[in-house]
């Protein structure tokens, strides 16, 4: 058991054809949550889990789980999976290398004829991304009770389509109830998604915790007025004033360095004409730190100088606390078990804190749960040159399989 080694090649494969739906000119993909494409991509992994044995079912929310079979079905499932969906112009391996990652140590487990004593599942969750449909992590989110299922399946994107709607167009609208799958123990596989792993050398990411988040929704309200007539003393500008408030954000990020991260992603001017000072313009903030006391300190300088930037600049500001989770640790046993087989197996590791949010965050709050990182080149993600060596890719998913089998144990 201990020279147990997965199908690199097979792994590889399966990533590259299933990064063929949705591809990018550039190298990535585009496979949105629940559109065509994500159907596209959920149809096959359905067939390849089914090719593999498994019983495929689809609960409320459109998250798949593909089981295997234990000796003992009675037993609490051991789970690993992520997600298909990415973002608009995202990688090829975010999300989708943790599904077929648990795929391949299934065809693993065939191939070699081990019954494990608890039952194995695969899961692939809805709209982790949160790029369609916000907040992020939503499949997940409404299994481990963070959301109201009915609250989700209403959520809308852009255009004004249901999460509800959507999931009944594609023919993912599940009827099994989100919570009627007690879990043993979760484990997810993942690239990185930053530089460290790659800096020193290192082929595994053993992962502690995940690093807090709090998201806002921020509207700034001015007047519209032609660019010409109206002086500059005059002017309620919307844009000038979120612009202050952009800048303050960015240095909000610094003040907490080196840890804190800070962002503005999105952006939307009203009337968005050249000659017309806007007179709304709506944007969102991203703010992450390891550690729950200074993410409120972040919290608390965002609303206070926002508010100080609205009143001279002589604009309005609504600040909508969007989403927050605190920062969570993962069961010491599960991590214990990854950091344990990547030592056994050779492979040079570290402890790491995810700097994204992930399904392994929700999956902490109703199961024992760890997660494994690996490298991606220059530590970018999230962009269409987003890449993995495929040895770093097997590495992780030779770890996953050791870290499932301590836990479900194994039977030759």
């Amino acid at each position: 058991m201990q020279n147990l080694k997965i199908d690199g090649s097979r792994l590889w494969q399966s990533l590259m054809e299933l990064a063929r739906i949705g591809a990018t000119e550039k190298g990535g993909v585009c496979r949105l949550a629940l559109t065509d494409l994500d159907r596209q991509g959920r149809d096959l992994f359905v067939r390849w889990c089914r090719e593999a044995g498994c019983t495929v079912s689809v609960d409320a929310i459109g998250n798949i789980f593909a089981r295997r079979a234990g000796k003992d079905n009675s037993k609490p499932a051991i789970v690993t999976g992520s997600h298909l969906d990415s973002q608009p112009t995202g990688g090829k391996f975010d999300g989708a290398y943790g599904v077929m990652a648990g795929l391949e140590v299934v065809r693993t487990l065939n191939d070699l004829g081990i019954v494990t004593e608890a039952p194995i599942e695969i899961v692939a969750w809805t709209n982790e991304e949160g790029s369609r449909f916000s907040p992020a992590m939503v499949g997940s989110g409404v299994y481990a009770g963070v959301f109201a299922l009915d609250e989700a399946l209403a959520k809308k994107d852009i255009e004004g389509k249901s999460m509800g709607d959507e999931l009944r167009r594609i023919g993912y609208a599940g009827k099994d109830r989100t919570s009627d799958r007690p879990v043993g123990a979760y484990f997810e596989a993942h690239i990185e998604q930053g530089p460290i792993l790659e800096a020193e050398g290192k082929t595994i990411g053993v992962v502690t915790a995940a690093q807090g988040q709090r998201w806002y929704e921020i509207t700034v309200t001015g007047q519209e007025a032609h660019a010409g007539p109206t002086p500059m003393p005059r002017r309620r500008d919307a844009l000038v004033g979120s612009a202050r408030m952009i800048d303050t954000v960015n240095r909000i990020g610094h003040r907490f360095a080196p840890l804190a991260c800070a962002t503005v992603g999105f952006v939307q001017v009203s009337p968005n004409s050249r000659n017309t000072i806007p007179g709304r313009v709506f944007f969102t903030v991203d703010f992450r730190h390891p550690v729950d006391a200074t993410l409120s300190q972040m919290h608390e300088a965002l609303h206070s100088e926002f508010r100080a930037i609205a009143e001279a600049a002589k604009v309005e500001v609504e600040i909508r606390d969007f989403w927050y989770f605190a920062p969570t640790p993962f069961a010491e046993d599960c991590v214990g078990a990854v950091r344990e087989a990547a030592g056994r197996l050779g492979y040079a590791h570290r402890d790491i804190v995810s700097g994204a949010g992930h399904d392994a965050v929700y999956m902490a709050k109703v199961a024992p749960t760890g997660m494994i990182f690996v490298p991606c080149r220059d530590g970018i993600s999230h962009n269409e040159v987003e890449d993995a060596a495929p040895a770093d890719l097997t590495a992780g998913c030779n770890v996953l399989l050791h870290a499932m089998l301590e836990r479900a144990k194994a039977n030759p």
